[in-house]
């Protein structure tokens, strides 16, 4: 297998620079997914560790191997395409046999050897039965597999997926998920998954590689990605429904505490120490915050914040249950998932959502108690979107 590096990678087209010093380091035999919205570069990066594009700035490196001017087919990588990319007057043993008719000479195949490893790789894929088939004979998710039959017919070191999943249906894609993990898994080969699907990318991949407008804006296992984004967009573009962001405004306040009270010193108070104390002010409510954690978001130096908050951990509640991180609300909107109901709440300006479990007990203009715990919050930078906290 290999590992795979890029190091400040850099695609221009004109004026638009589709990828931006781009450096990732993706470890041998791991499922790596590139992630991010349509236009983000992550196509493009791919193509680049292909060899189908060349970068105008920056280093490709394959098993530690300078491949900047080495040909595509010499860098012993193999790409599945979006559209598949079939010869439709092939029939399915010839698609897959392909790349090693190709090669036949120099690798010094025959015949026979050929059809054993076809048939070999049909039966990881469970398609020898349609091996005399045409790709028009097939269904959506059957032309799928010989694509990836035919990219790991010669044991590739790389194996390069672009959005292979986004033609089909979505049942047909949850399925082809698990079975294209346990391939992965099974022959260890590292793999270099392109999505703008965050669920795809986190059930399948070891870690993320979030991209935005050309640029990683960060790595990590897909729970690093979730429990601690390191900005907004990270925060929500992983998750569904997304991170909830409210804009607030860090307060400080500070009390001298006495160590005599001031009864017993007959006025005379002694001497004394500083408390102080954080809290969010925020739409329609106030939060008091942990000290540790209000010194280090007043250590930073910013004031104006968002206080991000997943939906899950939004609790709902017909009743106000308690004094501290309760928040009067409306319910906008009930959506019934089955296995959970999505909760929209007007919290002040701002709308909020929130994960309820089971059934919700809630109607559109009900009023409802949101319980924020301030432990499971998230504080950004309002100015530059960065994690804070």
């Amino acid at each position: 297998m290999a590992r795979v590096r890029l190091v400040n990678v850099v695609k221009r087209y004109g004026r638009v620079v589709a990828v931006d010093h781009v450096s990732l380091d993706i470890r041998d035999g791991e499922f790596f997914a590139l992630l991010g919205p349509s236009g983000c570069g992550k196509t493009t990066t791919l193509r680049i560790i292909a060899g189908l594009e060349t970068p105008d700035e920056g280093e490709v490196y394959i098993d530690d191997r300078l491949v900047n001017d080495v040909h595509p087919k010499d860098r012993d990588v193999a790409m599945v395409f979006q559209n598949y990319a079939l010869y439709p007057h092939m029939t399915v043993f010839d698609n897959i046999a392909f790349p090693l008719r190709a090669r036949k000479k120099s690798m010094g195949l025959t015949e026979e050897d050929i059809k054993r490893i076809v048939v070999s790789v049909a039966d990881l894929l469970g398609i020898r039965e349609h091996l005399d088939k045409y790709p028009s004979q097939l269904s959506g998710g059957q032309q799928q597999r010989v694509a990836l039959a035919r990219a790991l017919v010669r044991k590739p070191k790389v194996w390069l997926l672009d959005e292979p999943l986004s033609n089909l249906d979505a049942k047909l894609r949850v399925t082809m998920r698990t079975e294209l993990k346990k391939i992965q898994m099974k022959l260890g080969i590292t793999t270099i998954y392109v999505t703008h699907d965050q669920v795809e990318a986190m059930s399948m991949a070891d870690r993320i590689a979030v991209m935005n407008a050309g640029r990683v804006l960060q790595v990590g296992s897909p729970s690093d990605l979730y429990n601690k984004p390191a900005d907004t967009f990270v925060a929500t573009f992983i998750g569904s429904p997304p991170m909830n962001l409210l804009p607030c405004t860090l307060a400080e306040t500070s009390l001298v505490e006495y160590d005599v009270p001031e009864e017993i010193s007959g006025g005379l108070m002694g001497s004394g120490r500083v408390k102080t104390t954080f809290q969010l002010s925020c739409p329609g409510f106030t939060l008091p915050l942990d000290p540790e954690l209000g010194s280090k978001i007043a250590r930073s130096g910013v004031s104006e914040v968002y206080a991000g908050i997943r939906p899950e951990h939004l609790l709902v509640s017909g009743k106000k249950v308690r004094e501290v991180g309760v928040v009067e609300a409306t319910i906008e909107v009930i959506e019934n998932l089955g296995s959970e109901v999505i909760a929209t709440a007007r919290l002040g300006d701002e709308l909020v959502k929130a994960r309820i479990l089971g059934e919700a007990g809630f109607k559109p203009g009900d009023k409802a108690y949101l319980v924020l715990d301030p432990r499971r919050i998230l504080v950004f930078d309002k100015k530059t979107g960065r994690l804070i906290i």
